[in-house]
């Protein structure tokens, strides 16, 4: 490295001279030792991995020993906003550093348009190796495009047993727990598949902590004879709350079925899986049933249900951390591997009365973000800008020392990894959710975020309400203070801002399934 180069211009440098002297069919050599400076990047990403069950962001509920461990060696983001808090859409805005609306996928159920740009092929350009093992979740009508290599689940995928779609071989059977397989076929690749001459991007994604929490072998009593706390809002009326609020069908009171609460066995057990399932679950069941609660007893033995299964998919998810993080010690790569922790969304864990996600709402719109970068990143930090999935593309590319293209709309992470955010750095985020209508039942909204205040548009025409939040205020979220005229400049700024951030990621005037929107006010 040059003097007065810094580390960011270095990388660019040698991922372009690297990709130069590959395309220019020279010494391999050479290209070899140039590609071996640039960081290998593993990307952890789990489904509805709520922030509040991370020890490290103070969770109330468990302790994540392998999970904190990255915090403390690396950065934790506090404000990591999603831009549309549902899975597909969002692991579409990270293949792409693009809104769903320009993305093409905006609610789940579609398939990705796998021909438009991603980060994997760009990565692949500039001499990386590229793997995804474990949830996809983009569709299958076509074979995913930009890796080297890929097992991935089909569709949302079990927890036990998973089919997989393997590249080269079509779909492939396994027996076991999802969450240990993945890790085992991330471990496989890393340890056997992959060329040691070239710098690796490997997503691993897990299929956990999904709906209907299904606990692996291991931790099928884990919290028996436990209780966890309750949210403060568990039994929140919804008084003063938009329509959109008490319209919704996600609430552990009266959504959650026999399979969540699993007083029905899943389907697809060995006999050796389904004994230990029912030697785990059928003496709790009968006690429940012998019971017989009622009223606020019932709901309180759901959340607990609920809440220790959840937690019991999180463990598994924690020691299979460990493992991986284990190897890149043994192996010498975790000096120079990025690893990055995170999660296509935030969930509910009884706040509100709810489970699942979708909201503008603290629980669901924040998602963990955690980076260790040996010798760049401080250990212990702790980040609080507004930062997004958005940016992960862009991050990716830089820390390659690939270019990051005009089109896409997130801004790397790298500066703020290294401990000085630009002068420039955004101040609010746009959010949008398209999915009604849909399971649970949560109307389509818009709004704007700045860390405080929320100014969200419940948009539809025959709902069309707004609500103003002030988190500092009423950090429980239910209280709207829109029509408060306390509030009148800071609505005023919002509604500006709102506009302002619409044009600039270029929201277009209809939703992309042509659904009509509800009039803006004219605030100027």
């Amino acid at each position: 490295m040059t003097r007065g180069m810094n580390r960011r211009t270095f990388l660019r440098t040698v991922g372009a001279g690297a990709a130069g002297l590959a395309a220019c069919g020279l010494a391999a050599r050479g290209a070899r030792a140039a590609a071996r400076k640039r960081p290998n990047i593993l990307f952890v990403y789990c489904d509805d991995h709520a922030y509040q069950s991370i020890s490290a962001y103070g969770s109330k509920v468990n302790q994540t020993p392998h999970i904190d461990r990255l915090a403390k060696e690396g950065m934790l983001f506090k404000e990591c906003y999603v831009t549309n808090s549902i899975c597909g859409p969002m692991r579409a805005v990270v293949q792409t550093g693009k809104y769903s609306h320009l993305n093409g996928f905006y609610r789940n159920g579609q398939q990705f348009d796998v021909d438009q740009q991603t980060f994997p092929k760009l990565l692949q350009r500039a001499g990386y190796q590229t793997a995804i093992v474990g949830k996809y979740h983009l569709g299958h009508k076509k074979d995913p495009q930009g890796f080297d290599h890929y097992e991935i689940l089909i569709g949302q995928g079990p927890y036990y047993n998973p089919p997989m779609i393997k590249k080269g071989e079509g779909r492939v059977q396994h027996t076991g727990y999802t969450t240990d397989i993945v890790t085992d076929l991330a471990l496989d690749w890393l340890k056997t598949k992959r060329d040691p001459d070239k710098p690796f991007m490997l997503m691993y994604q897990h299929k956990a902590p999904h709906r209907n929490w299904q606990p692996g072998p291991k931790y099928l009593t884990k919290y028996d004879g436990v209780t966890i706390p309750e949210p403060d809002s568990l039994f929140e009326s919804y008084e003063g709350r938009p329509s959109a609020v008490k319209t919704q069908d996600m609430t552990i009171a009266k959504t959650m079925n026999d399979n969540d609460l699993k007083l029905k066995a899943p389907k697809n057990l060995t006999p050796e899986q389904r004994k230990a399932w029912d030697a785990a679950y059928e003496p709790k069941n009968e006690a429940f049933r012998k019971a017989d609660p009622k009223g606020k007893d019932l709901i309180r033995w759901k959340y607990q249900r609920y809440i220790k299964d959840y937690l019991r998919c999180i463990a598994s998810v924690d020691d299979n951390l460990g493992r991986v993080l284990a190897y890149l010690d043994e192996s010498g790569l975790a000096e120079n591997t990025i690893v990055a922790y995170s999660s296509d969304q935030g969930f509910y864990l009884g706040e509100h009365g709810w489970f699942d996600k979708r909201w503008i709402y603290e629980q669901s719109l924040r998602t963990p973000l955690i980076v260790r970068w040996p010798g760049v990143v401080k250990p212990g930090s702790v980040n609080t800008d507004i930062v997004s999935p958005l940016d992960f593309a862009e991050t990716f590319l830089d820390l390659a020392g690939a270019p990051v293209p005009d089109a896409m709309q997130g801004r790397s992470l790298v500066p703020l990894l290294e401990g000085a955010a630009p002068k420039d750095w955004r101040k609010t985020l746009y959010y949008q959710y398209f999915e009604f209508p849909a399971v649970h039942r949560v109307r389509r909204h818009y709004g704007v975020c700045d860390g405080r205040y929320k100014l969200v548009h419940f948009y539809e025409p025959d709902v069309n309400e707004w609500e103003l939040i002030d988190l500092r205020a009423n950090p429980g979220e239910n209280r709207n203070f829109y029509d408060d005229p306390k509030y009148a400049d800071v609505r005023k700024r919002l509604h500006l801002e709102l506009k302002r951030l619409q044009h600039m990621v270029k929201v277009p005037p209809k939703d992309p399934d042509g659904k009509e929107r509800a009039p803006q006010p004219d605030v100027t």
